[in-house]
């Protein structure tokens, strides 16, 4: 039962902190940037050139939110969202699987975490300074933390349909 509460704090701590990402924190970023699509809504990554141009655009107001209220979201989020999955997990899949699944969650997390560190790095940066190592890095973590927190919705997912499958089965007997 314990668990079952810990799940569900997990997914609506996680949902919550998601929606302030996505309905408040984000679009302020954007705005800011004169409409250009900030770093971490940009799955399969970005150049130096497009990395510049948004830097470029972006203002104090967007700056600071990417640095402040945006930067305190994407440290909690990815931790959440892998309690949430974790837990998942091991409710809809044999021991064995659901560790090896909770370890593709867990690595969603670092490479998120690990975006925001290089993406803060960008931001603080001055634009005439800005490496295209930095940029090209902040770039594939963003890539990499698209793909495997992809799969790892996918893989819950499948738990689900599976769950729903053995309750069905069991109910036509």
């Amino acid at each position: 039962m314990t668990q079952r509460w810990v799940f569900w704090a997990a997914v609506v701590a996680a949902m919550a902190v998601y929606l302030a990402i996505v309905l408040w924190s984000l679009p302020l970023i954007q705005s800011d940037a004169n409409g250009l699509t900030p770093f971490d809504l940009r799955p399969v990554g970005y150049s130096f050139a497009e990395a510049q141009a948004f830097l470029a655009a972006l203002g104090e107001r967007g700056r600071s939110q990417y640095l402040g209220p945006q930067h305190w979201l994407d440290l909690f989020y990815p931790g959440l969202l892998a309690l949430a999955l974790s837990l998942g997990f091991l409710r809809l899949f044999p021991l064995r699987w659901a560790v090896g699944f909770s370890a593709i969650a867990i690595l969603a997390a670092v490479f998120d975490w690990r975006e925001d560190a290089l993406v803060s790095d960008m931001l603080e940066t001055n634009l005439d300074a800005l490496s295209s190592d930095l940029v090209s890095q902040a770039s594939l973590m963003t890539v990499l933390k698209s793909g495997v927190s992809t799969i790892a919705m996918l893989i819950l997912c499948l738990g689900l349909c599976l769950a729903l499958w053995r309750r069905m089965k069991g109910l036509v007997r």
